[in-house]
């Protein structure tokens, strides 16, 4: 009986205490409240509020009037004469005439050309060829300035023979100046001596002119080569 009773002693005052607790939490609550109502009540009453009025925009520009419109006067229609019942003939009107000098011509003058020199005098023309009134002539048979001695030996051992024709030219001292085989014999050695024997050997009475001057001379002839008999 006495632990019930000390049990529900126990028990109540654990309740009290709970109780106590709870009101010492709603009155801390209370308090932290109250404080900070003031406190905010306090701040907005500090704070000075004042509505802001903003301006209104300016009116939109209204666009400019449309220009007027042109009336498009309508020309009055052209007056128009009657036709003359007497046709006139209108002579038509002058013609005027201007004279334009012409533009002036310009000539250009070339610059004189000067003088050509002089031309050189002209030779004299040469003396007229003296006319041959005596040809020369040959002081011997001009055969018989050869002999088989005068045959070339090469021309023996090669037995060559034939005839050398010959052209030969002869100074006015009656000599021969020079040699020209016109016809060969076949054989050059024979031709070689023709010339060579004629030049040294042959003697010729000297051409005369018509004043009876020496005068050079040509005459042709033809050597016969046989080889010597044996």
């Amino acid at each position: 009986m006495s632990y019930a009773n000390r049990r529900q002693m126990s028990g109540n005052r654990t309740v009290s205490i709970v109780i106590v607790a709870l009101l010492h939490v709603l009155l801390g609550y209370a308090i932290i409240t109250g404080l900070a109502y003031n406190v905010v009540k306090k701040a907005a009453e500090d704070l000075k509020t004042f509505d802001v009025e903003e301006e209104p925009p300016p009116p939109p520009d209204e666009p400019p009037p449309p220009p007027p419109e042109k009336q498009v006067e309508t020309p009055p229609p052209p007056v128009v004469s009657p036709p003359p019942l007497v046709r006139t003939n209108t002579p038509p009107p002058p013609v005027s005439t201007v004279n334009v000098a012409p533009p002036p011509v310009i000539t250009t003058t070339a610059p004189p050309i000067p003088p050509a020199p002089p031309a050189p005098p002209a030779p004299p023309p040469p003396p007229p060829p003296a006319v041959k009134v005596q040809p020369a002539k040959a002081r011997a048979n001009l055969a018989s300035y050869f002999s088989d001695d005068d045959y070339p030996q090469d021309a023996i051992r090669n037995e060559q023979q034939g005839t050398t024709g010959v052209r030969l030219d002869i100074g006015p001292d009656g000599r021969v100046t020079n040699c020209t085989v016109t016809s060969s014999s076949g054989s050059s050695s024979l031709d070689s001596t023709t010339c060579r024997l004629l030049r040294s050997r042959a003697r010729f009475t000297p051409a005369t002119d018509s004043s009876g001057a020496r005068t050079s001379d040509t005459t042709s002839t033809r050597i016969v080569w046989r080889l010597p008999a044996d």
